[in-house]
């Protein structure tokens, strides 16, 4: 029997299971760092198809490995399942957890015959921003066996080749002086003003970075009462750029707004975080193209080019896998229009018969992929040779030294 036709009928003899899948996460969403139910339900469903289960992956708890036949050739398919504050699964990491489960038990059905290995990563927490799950599991060798990586992400529509950029999440803790705020203001040194002086110091400085670049935050504790100085005020803030190169460069200037808020209100400043930033995604081209062809087989072509792979988007922990690694990550669309990303809206949506579909199709084009990439003789050959050490091509990190 053909190969790709054997994967299918695995495929689609767990189709209602893995939708199930997806939408019990979706309906339980978790934190990252915190996703212990979806972790466990993910493990059972991999133990329940074959694969060899390795909860706790890397001393991270809601990490996991699972692993299914014995070839030399080694592909990853990555899994998520954290959610966010607040909304919940609006970015759709049940889809992409579900997907990942399907498209390997799919695989693995021929893995053997194929000279082929399977393994499903559990990488939680990728909405945390900064040392997240596939950062800390490349720092700790998990990649390193592999010989590419893949996902897919749920958007409004398909994209193949998203441009993914870098990206670095640091907390800002200012300190003042408590004071009556109307009796004795003069005694008080006003840590929320800080914050003040730096917002608008960043709006100034929009001017004079690249069009590319983007600096976002909220304010995450500004003061107690309104008739007492704040003295503790504290701020979460991402900074993204093209690259991990003008990351580096934009994040001084950032930085420095910071400062000049402690310097102008008299507050003293503390800067945590930044140091494990995400890197920006490499497309592998050979492995995209394959995707592409087997998503059209499935009555889903990708577009070619245009706006939506130029225009910068999102950042993602699976840019770093993409630098030690040959790696994809379509956006695969569940039409959700006008909701996008990080919307409620889109939560709602992740949970549609268009989701359903969107992780139906993601996860069957993967598996064809992992076929593909073990009977071509040229990718195979070119995946086997690979000579780097995964686990050392990593971005360096951006240090973040106290203030």
């Amino acid at each position: 029997m053909d190969t790709k036709v054997a994967a299918r009928e695995r495929f689609e003899s767990d189709r209602e299971r893995l939708i199930e899948l997806s939408h019990r996460i979706h309906a339980h969403p978790e934190p990252g760092f915190e996703e212990e139910r979806a972790c466990a339900w993910l493990c059972e469903a991999l133990d329940a198809a074959g694969f060899a289960v390795e909860r706790g992956l890397c001393d991270l708890p809601t990490a996991f490995r699972a692993r299914a036949g014995s070839g030399p050739l080694h592909i990853g398919l990555c899994a998520e399942y954290d959610s966010l504050p607040g909304i919940g699964h609006a970015c759709g990491h049940n889809v992409i957890a579900a997907a990942a489960v399907g498209a390997a038990a799919a695989a693995a059905a021929v893995a053997d015959e194929l000279g082929l290995t399977v393994t499903v990563l559990g990488t939680p927490a990728e909405e945390v921003g900064n040392a997240s799950g596939k950062i800390l599991l490349l720092e700790r060798g998990a990649f390193q066996s592999l010989h590419a990586a893949m996902m897919v992400h749920p958007a409004p529509f398909d994209v193949l080749r998203a441009k993914i950029i870098a990206a670095s999440m640091f907390e800002v803790h200012c300190t003042g002086k408590e004071s009556h705020a109307s009796a004795f203001p003069e005694l008080g040194v006003n840590a929320a003003d800080a914050l003040t002086i730096a917002q608008t110091a960043i709006g100034l400085l929009r001017q004079h970075i690249r069009s590319t670049d983007r600096i976002h935050g909220i304010v995450t504790q500004g003061g107690l009462a309104p008739n007492v100085v704040p003295a503790h005020t504290a701020a979460r803030y991402i900074i993204r750029s093209e690259t991990v190169e003008q990351l580096a460069e934009l994040r001084p200037k950032v930085y420095r707004c910071f400062e000049a808020g402690a310097l102008a209100s008299g507050a003293t400043l503390e800067i945590t975080g930044g140091d494990k930033p995400y890197a920006e995604m490499r497309h592998d081209a050979r492995i995209a193209e394959f995707f592409r062809a087997n998503s059209a087989a499935l009555g889903r072509p990708f577009p070619t080019g245009g706006e939506l792979e130029s225009r910068p988007s999102g950042s993602t922990d699976m840019g770093n896998v993409s630098l030690a690694i040959p790696s994809i990550h379509p956006m695969i669309g569940i039409h959700s229009l006008p909701a996008v990303n990080h919307q409620p809206e889109f939560a709602a949506h992740c949970v549609t018969a268009d989701a359903d579909r969107a992780l139906c199709d993601g996860a069957l084009a993967m598996a064809w992929t992992c076929i593909d990439l073990a009977t071509h003789a040229e990718a195979r050959s070119a995946l086997l040779d690979r000579r780097s050490a995964p686990s050392e091509a990593r971005p360096p990190p951006l240090s973040s030294s106290g203030r």
